[in-house]
């Protein structure tokens, strides 16, 4: 049975309080918040027209490695036309406008990985996705508004209580999406809920056995651009063929499964192979970047925690 307990309270940009802290996070507690939240009638608007969201977009495109994922215009206009279709209810689209207002590093991160998941739904030719799906990935990170700016900006290893709290996202994410989709089963939903979780159990919150085919893909979308973003934890980027290796790697170890692997390095081949064609080299050449705090955690007193 899924339960897990809230370590500070899950609410709305408007602070609204969803769940107080403390609250224990069921399956019924989501489903009661998602009954709420269809009595709410929430206004929806097309994603791609929010704000700046299609000219930043574009820009993020045309900046390497994605401008080898897209070579030219024309990939880039089928691509914004498949996902033109994304609507969302505008409370969401509001704290798209926070992330690009005060944690810019969120905003881009969202937006690239809608992209690449919305790319790998249309290519994916084993039928597990539908268009239900699209929206899974410009969503998966709501649930950081309710993390506070500190802890999302910080340049230093965090705390244990700092790592804590931010490992709350996904939960915060599942409660909000449910309240604001009106359906708790959403797959938008149980990506924001689980697109941390891992095969092997060595994922969060809840440590759980994951294989579900649209949460990897969500997944491995969030962590190839996380390890090519610049981050407030790392002054450099990974570059695209050490990012790639760190995702071959965490297949081979059985945290992700090999389908959305496959799909990430197919998009960087000549010719756009489709993954059924892709052979995945193990080769380790690339180097990850100097002065990468990611993962590092520190106690109360600046002290580096093991494990």
């Amino acid at each position: 049975m899924f339960e897990f307990k809230l370590p500070i309270a899950v609410q709305t940009l408007d602070k609204k309080v969803l769940l107080p802290a403390g609250t224990l996070v069921t399956e019924q507690v989501a489903a009661d918040l998602a009954a709420l939240g269809r009595l709410q009638n929430h206004e929806e608007a097309a994603l791609l027209v929010y704000g700046t969201v299609r000219g930043d977009l574009k820009k993020f495109l045309s900046i390497p490695p994605y401008h080898d994922i897209f070579p030219d215009e024309s990939l880039v206009v089928d691509l914004l036309r498949r996902m033109e279709s994304v609507k969302l209810p505008v409370p969401l689209l509001e704290a798209l406008g926070y992330f690009r207002q005060y944690d810019f590093h969120t905003y881009r991160h969202i937006l690239m990985v809608f992209t690449l998941s919305s790319l790998l739904v249309h290519d994916q030719a084993d039928g597990t996705c539908s268009g239900a799906d699209f929206i899974a990935g410009p969503t998966h990170d709501f649930g950081k508004i309710s993390i506070p700016l500190h802890i999302l900006k910080k340049t230093s290893p965090l705390t244990i209580e700092e790592k804590r709290l931010l490992q709350f996202h996904p939960l915060a994410g599942y409660a909000l999406l449910a309240f604001y989709l009106g359906d708790h089963r959403h797959p938008a939903v149980l990506v924001a809920r689980d697109h941390h979780e891992r095969r092997d159990g060595k994922g969060y919150p809840r440590g759980i056995e994951s294989c579900d085919p649209v949460v990897e893909m969500v997944a491995a979308c969030d962590v190839y651009d996380a390890l090519l973003s610049p981050r407030p934890y790392r002054p450099l980027s990974y570059d695209n063929r050490t990012a790639l290796e760190e995702l071959t790697r965490m297949a081979g170890s059985g945290s992700l499964g090999w389908s959305s692997v496959e799909a990430l390095v197919a998009c960087n081949r000549l010719g756009k192979p489709s993954r059924s064609q892709v052979t995945v080299s193990l080769d380790v050449r690339g180097t990850p970047p100097p002065g990468n705090c990611y993962g590092m955690v520190v106690d109360e007193d600046g002290s580096p925690v093991a494990g």
